[in-house]
């Protein structure tokens, strides 16, 4: 099949790193196709690609001009769920990627988690763990669009479990440190995020004036805090205005300097 006479669907090709790709390059740049693409007829003489995108664009890159292809009748609501079963069977696809294009035909289709596990041929529980990408936050699966084999499906379960307890942000920066440094696991990056927010230690200083206590200082978490005893509470206004008196002064200060 001439390679000008396809035409690629947006969104249904499957995404490779730059490394993926260029493996894939290499090995149609030394050996023939094992698997010819699949595609359907479209208007005006063109063939739509249901699957192979990525072996059609490393022809192109090699300045190859035709390709071994499959012409298959396939309906226009049958189209998806022949590119989502042809991706399906990759054993490079990771889990993200099965999240996604398990998303995408969920949304196209409107079929039930349990309906696709079934067509897939997959347990429940497995569709399950693999739609825990779901929770994620936007800005986690954004990074781990950039490199998808670097979180599983098992850990990003305990992921989404974090999220719903709150710890949102620490996930978003867990992936995104996941992505960027090779060194940090999957189990670093559940660890990390389930870490607990590190509480300050408290000091407390007690002002006295001889052996009778006027106030007590106390600092805790970035908060300073005055507290007065007895009689001395009735100058606490006075005492907080010098206070702010003698803050002000310092910057002041700190300025000239």
């Amino acid at each position: 099949m001439p390679l000008n006479a396809l035409v690629e669907v947006s969104g249904r090709r499957r995404k490779l790193t730059a490394e993926q790709f260029q493996e894939l390059k290499s090995n149609l740049a030394q050996h023939p196709l094992a698997t010819p693409i699949l595609i359907r007829s479209f208007p005006e003489g063109r063939f739509e690609i249901v699957a192979g995108h990525n072996r059609v664009a490393a022809y192109r890159e090699l300045g190859r001009q035709t390709i071994r292809a499959n012409v298959a009748s396939i309906e226009e609501g049958e189209i998806e769920f022949a590119a989502f079963f042809s991706n399906l069977l990759s054993p490079s696809l990771t889990d993200f990627e099965k999240y996604w294009n398990f998303k995408r035909l969920q949304e196209l289709s409107g079929l039930s988690r349990t309906e696709i596990s079934e067509s897939a041929g997959l347990s429940k529980s497995h569709v399950t763990r693999i739609f825990s990408f779901d929770a994620l936050p936007e800005q986690a699966k954004a990074a781990l669009a950039e490199r998808p084999e670097r979180l599983g499906s098992n850990a990003v379960q305990k992921l989404a479990a974090l999220v719903e307890a709150g710890k949102a942000e620490k996930v978003v920066e867990a992936v995104r440190r996941l992505v960027d440094d090779e060194q940090f696991t999957q189990d670093k990056a559940v660890s990390f995020a389930s870490e607990k927010p590190k509480v300050m230690q408290s000091s407390t200083t007690v002002v006295r004036a001889g052996r009778k206590k006027v106030c007590e200082v106390s600092t805790r978490n970035d908060v300073v805090g005055v507290r007065f005893f007895e009689k001395e509470a009735a100058d606490a206004e006075q005492w907080g205005q010098r206070i702010a008196d003698f803050i002000n002064k310092s910057l002041a200060d700190a300025e000239q300097e």
